[in-house]
């Protein structure tokens, strides 16, 4: 049996199949199959993370609970536009590369969506995804700052507690993501740069 694993993706060593419970890289192999069918090609890190299996069904859980929108306060688009403020302030090439791509086949407008990735300021925004954008940064690059100022901003601009706690999720969520997929070097599928343009 071939490998699924033979590119060289990142800094680690490539998964072992064999040392992957064969429930998971069913559920594995679905995503995979998902992106491959509507996309054309996959998402690196569906090559890469498989090396630690059980966690890494853990971060695709989590992940899923932050981005149902059935269950969710935030919409996915306000929601990928924090993900690109925090990306692109913590220079993370990688998630800039693939989360550009998840906002552009949300907004279908390519040119907001590099104005925001290069600088959000420099982006045409409402008041509440400005106040979220603001948010996302402050966060980000201040976190021994961060204080009840930062709430209360969000509130002024409309936003309900269940929306600022998410929001809080979603900030934390990317920062943590931002750090280790930059530890591990991933290389973006290069069907990202132009997908969705």
């Amino acid at each position: 049996m071939m490998s699924k694993y033979t590119e060289q993706l990142s800094y680690l060593q490539k998964p072992d199949e064999k040392n992957i419970p064969v429930e998971l890289q069913l559920e594995f192999d679905k995503h995979v199959d998902f992106q491959q069918e509507n996309w054309g090609f996959i998402n690196n890190l569906f090559k890469i993370l498989p090396l630690n299996p059980l966690q890494y069904k853990g971060f695709l859980d989590f992940k899923n609970t932050m981005f149902d929108e059935n269950t969710c306060y935030l919409s996915n688009l306000d929601k990928e536009m924090m993900g690109l403020v925090v990306s692109s302030t913590n220079s993370c090439a990688y998630c800039l590369t693939t989360h550009s791509d998840a906002l552009r086949g949300l907004t279908g407008d390519a040119n907001w969506v590099d104005q925001l990735t290069y600088n959000y300021r420099s982006a045409i925004l409402t008041k509440k995804q400005r106040a979220l954008c603001d948010y996302a940064y402050y966060v980000t690059t201040y976190p021994q700052e961060t204080t009840r100022q930062q709430v209360d901003l969000l509130r002024l601009a409309g936003f309900s507690d269940h929306e600022i706690l998410e929001a809080s999720f979603i900030a934390g969520f990317f920062n943590f993501t931002n750090r280790w997929v930059s530890t591990i070097g991933a290389v973006p599928n290069p069907g990202h740069y132009t997908h969705n343009r």
